[in-house]
Order: C-alpha cells, then structure tokens, then sequence
C-alpha cells in the first residue's frame, strides 16, 4: 500500500497519514527531513492549487504508512510573504494527521512562537528542539518535559545533523502519529489565525519560564572572536576575498598535481589494454571508441580529483558556518542592487552547480527577487567551468600565475553578476525584508565533509557521464564526415567557419567554437570535445593549444565560456523554478550577448593596448 498524492485521494485514505514539517529558515528543518525520509526515497511533488513544488516522501513509521512533506521555512503563520502564503494555502486545503515543528534549541526564546500558533490551531504537533548540541555549548538549559506539558505537544531534544536523540524522537513521533485517527484542514484558516494564532511577548515569556535557561550573556566563545574580525565592517570583505583567493589558489595548487596523476593513469589504460584490445576492429571504429568516446571521458576523468578537493573545500566553507556570514557582509551591497545576502550566498553556491543553488531561491519570498537572483547565479563559475577555464589556463599561462587568471575569472563572475543586477533592478522590484540568523561556527565532521564531497562527486559523475558519452560521440561524428574528410574540411570544420564572422572579433578560432557550441549541453563537454575535435589526448591537445592559442585568445574563450548561456538541465531548472518560459527565454538571450559583448570588448581592448 503507497500513499496517494492528490488531495482528494489522501482525504479519504485511512491507511496512509500526513505528516507536515514546519519550522523557521536554518534550523535543520531540511537536514532532519533527509534523516527521517531516509533521503533515497524523498521527491519533489507537485501540489494542485500550489505555485511551488515541494519535498516529499513516503515512509513507513513503525507499521503506519506515512507522507511526510517539507513544507518552506516561515517565521510566522500570520505573515504575508510568499512562502507563508504557501503554508497557509496547504493548511487551507490539504488534510494533515500530524506536524512536526523543527526550532533551533538555542534559539527557543525567539521561535516558540511558531509551536503556539499551531497549538492554537488544535493541529496535533511534535516539537523538535534541533541542534540541541550547539545549545549545550552555549549554556541553554531546556527541560523538556515540562515544556512539553506547558505546550500540550511532545518536545524533543535532538541534533539532526548527528542523530543525536533522534531515535526517541523518532519513537515519540510514531506514538503520537498512532494515536491520530483524525486529519485536519482549515478552510477557515485567516479567521483562526485571527482571533487564535496571535501570541504575545508575554505569552512566550509565560511558557518558558522555569523550563528554559537562557544566559544572561552568552558566554565569550571562538564564535565572538572570529566574528569580531570575520563580521569587521572594514576587515571584513577584504578578508573574505583574501579568503577566496586562497581557496582557488589550493584548488590549483592541488588539484593540478592530482590531476596529472589520472592523465599517466588513463594513459597507461590506453595504452596496454585499450589499444591492444581493439587492434582486431576495422580502423573507423578503433578511431571512433579511442579518439572519440576514450578521449573525451578520459579527459574527464582526469578532473575528478579536482572536483572532489573543490566540493571538499566548498563543504568546510557551508559547515563551518561562514557562508551565512559572507551573507551578512555583502547584504548592504546586494540591497543596493535590489537582491539580499541570500542572494550572495546562492551565487557561491552555485561555484558548485548552478542547479541546486537555483532551486535554493526557493527560500525567498519575493518572486521578484527569486527571478533576479535566478537571473545572476548561473555566471557562478561553476565546476564544471571550472575544469574548462584550469585546461585552457595551463596552456596559454603556465606557472602560479595561472592561478591569478582564475581568480581573476571568479571576480569577473562576480562582476558580471553586480552588472546585470544593477542594470536590471528596476524590472524586478524587491521590497522584501532580509532577516538572517548568524549560526555559530561549527567545526566541520570528517565524516560528513567527505560523504557530502562524495555526494556531490558522484552526482556530477554520473550527470556528466550520459552527456559526455552522448556529446563525445556527436563531436566525433561530425569530426569525421564526410568521409575522408579531416580539420576544417569536416562537418564540425564548417560550422566553425560559417560561424568565424561572429567569433573571430573575440579571438575564438573554428576549434573553440565548436567546443563552445557542445557546451550548450553540458560544460563538461567542453574540454572532451576539444580531445575529439582535435583528435589528441588531453595532453597533446594541451600542447597544440599552448602553439596556436595566445593569452587573451584562451582568456577570451574563458570569458565567453563563464557567461554564456548555461548548460541544458540549468535552462530545464530554471524554467521550472521560475515556472516562465519567457524569463528562460529572455535569460538565454540575455548572457549569449552579454558574453559576446564582455569577451569583445576584452580581446578587442588588449589588441589596442599591445598585448597578443
């Protein structure tokens, strides 16, 4: 038996219960809704009436058949913003048997308001006091309990990131689910949340006392004294950008050797094995398997070691707490340009793949500011960009200064992501509040940096391995016909040449040009496509690069490859984010001239300034 996921089927399913999950923006609301689904069996639906998909899953609490849906973070029932509009919208008309309201322990004193709202609604409830270690630290004492009795719901005291106290959480949510035979909708919802659901200072004041300890001052710990440098109004930003220079230095500095290492050990696999176990196929096919679907998932793979130290490091940067922070110094900055600090966050999120941290604008309330934001973070530089640009800087800028010229790329995405908001505010009017809760530093868990990596990796791989196969085969096709035909005398030579008029201003020559048009489906394509397109190893190709291109002709390429338009499954995100074809459109239009336009005026300027 499964749950049914239309309203009117779960309404009359006795079998199978709601579960909704609620709580306020960055109390592990998520993180506890991953442990309790399990994760692998957690999708995204869509709801009928409802202008937002949202995560569920369908699981089996002791033996009753469950649907558990995350609902968006809100800070109060009775606000106006778009994501409690969704929440007061599902309550209106979804049957639920259960929620459970996800708080930040060390926080209780400001969001218990949220569990007596629902209390006030007589929605049965579970409070999860989450995070329960980091109150700890700083001296919050709860007793649960009495709390409990106080609120007229459970409460529970877990670190969902852990699993600490999650198994009697768990246990408590199965008893109180059990014993739920009625579901609940609220058709009347703002009349209730009128005359019922609007609590007082006192009231919270009332509830806690006795039960909850807060500090008087919270005691002086790393938090404070980091942030007294980290946060400095005039420190602050010089130190973060100092921070992110050596982040991209270590990505070079590391990755490259770690990638040399796969490059001798895909080469010594083509050589001993490949080669010899194919010497019995007609020439045309040892070319097509060799030069063209080995070659271009060689070169690959020869990132992965890269990639793996990046996602690592992009891990310790969102663990450790310092994300929210760059949120918190760039804020001013992003208002003025009518977007927020959680705007800033998702554009570094993005140097890791644009399409989770598109569907991260989900946090935010106001649509204009979710289209403006969608709007800027694909010219994050995202990794799979980040392989192409390590490729072409190697060969046209040997030595540590390469690792300038990619810092260098990672202010422009920046720069091009300030541009295009302040030239497009006035079309996406924002006039929403930004509100932040700073976490505490946190030291991040080996365990959980190294299977967050891997997760990352493994996506990436196995996203890049369907578009690379087909993209390799494509570049090799029309690289090789018409028959008998070679360089520019091919079907890819001639596209690249019909298209000259328009990429030679920027310095882009055929062979880049046609990389960059497979680049449409995935970037990952890129630099196994220049392998196919040149029909060389990584390696050689390399070379013939470093001999026919010239510094601002790569720097060039670079800069068209950072803005154009993104990848195939970013525009398919982006379209359902944003649920408009013609801001998808208009998105796409937008960087492919944008791109031209800055790679031009680059290329263009250094000629007149004497540089080749």
């Amino acid at each position: 038996m499964t749950c049914h996921t239309t309203i009117s089927e779960v309404a009359t399913s006795k079998s199978c219960k709601r579960i909704i999950l609620l709580g306020m923006p960055n109390t592990g609301k998520s993180t506890f809704f991953n442990r309790i689904t399990g994760g692998s069996n957690a999708y995204v639906g869509n709801w009928p009436g409802m202008t937002v998909s949202l995560m569920q899953a369908q699981i089996k609490i002791d033996d009753q058949l469950a649907e558990v849906v995350d609902l968006p973070g809100i800070y109060d029932l009775n606000g106006f913003s778009d994501d409690e509009a969704v929440v007061q919208r599902f309550l209106e008309n979804y049957n639920t048997n259960l929620a459970i309201i996800v708080l930040n322990a060390s926080q209780i004193d400001r969001q218990v308001r949220l569990a007596l709202q629902v209390k006030a609604l007589g929605l049965p409830a579970v409070a999860i006091l989450n995070m329960a270690d980091e109150a700890e630290k700083f001296g919050v004492k709860i007793v649960a309990d009495e709390l409990g009795q106080r609120l007229g719901m459970p409460v529970c005291l877990i670190s969902a990131k852990y699993g600490r106290g999650f198994a009697r959480a768990y246990r408590v949510i199965a008893k109180t689910l059990k014993k739920e035979s009625l579901s609940y909708q609220f058709p009347d919802l703002p009349a209730l949340l009128e005359h019922h659901a609007r609590i007082s200072s006192a009231e919270m004041d009332a509830i806690l006392a006795g039960v909850v300890m807060m500090p008087s001052q919270m005691q002086r710990n790393i938090t404070a004294g980091l942030d007294k440098w980290l946060l400095h109004p005039v420190l602050g930003l010089p130190l973060f950008f100092i921070g992110m220079f050596i982040f991209f230095w270590t990505v070079w500095q590391v990755g490259l050797p770690s990638q040399g290492l796969m490059d001798e050990i895909t080469g010594w696999i083509q050589t001993h094995w490949i080669q010899p176990g194919l010497q019995f196929l007609p020439q045309i096919l040892q070319s097509f398997l060799i030069d063209g679907l080995w070659a271009g998932l060689a070169t690959v793979a020869s990132f992965v070691p890269l990639i793996i130290l990046f996602f690592i490091l992009m891990a310790i940067l969102e663990d450790s707490g310092y994300l929210a922070r760059s949120a918190y110094l760039m804020d001013a900055f992003m208002a003025s340009l009518g977007l927020d600090g959680r705007s800033f966050v998702l554009q570094m999120m993005g140097f890791g793949c644009n399409v989770p941290a598109l569907m991260g604008t989900r946090v935010m309330r106001s649509q204009a500011l979710r289209w403006l934001t969608m709007l800027v973070i694909p010219f994050a530089l995202c990794s799979a960009r980040l392989q192409v640009f390590v490729f072409i800087l190697v060969a046209v800028l040997p030595g540590s200064q390469g690792a300038i010229a990619l810092f260098a790329l990672y202010l422009l995405s920046f720069a091009v992501a300030i541009g295009t908001a302040a030239l497009l505010q006035g079309a996406f009017k924002n006039e929403e509040p930004f509100v932040l809760e700073l976490p505490p530093y946190r030291l991040p868990t080996l365990k959980h940096v190294v299977l967050r990596g891997w997760s990352e990796v493994r996506t990436f791989i196995t996203r890049a391995t369907g578009f690379i196969t087909i993209g390799c085969i494509a570049v090799w096709a029309i690289t090789h016909f018409p028959p008998g035909a070679t360089g520019l005398d091919t079907i890819g030579g001639q596209i690249g040449q019909w298209l000259s008029p328009v990429m030679s201003p920027l310095g882009i020559n055929a062979h880049l040009t046609l990389a960059l048009i497979f680049g449409f489906l995935a970037k990952e394509i890129v630099v196994g496509s220049l392998a196919v397109i040149y029909g060389l190893n990584d390696v050689a190709v390399s070379q013939q690069i470093a001999t026919s291109v010239t510094f601002i002709e790569g720097f060039s390429f670079c800069i068209f490859c950072l803005i154009y338009t993104p990848c195939l499954t970013t525009l398919v995100t982006l379209a359902n984010e944003s649920k408009s074809w013609k801001f998808t459109l208009f998105s796409i239009v937008f960087s492919l001239g944008l791109a031209w336009i800055s790679s031009f005026v680059f290329y263009q300027g250094a000629l007149l300034l004497g540089f080749q």
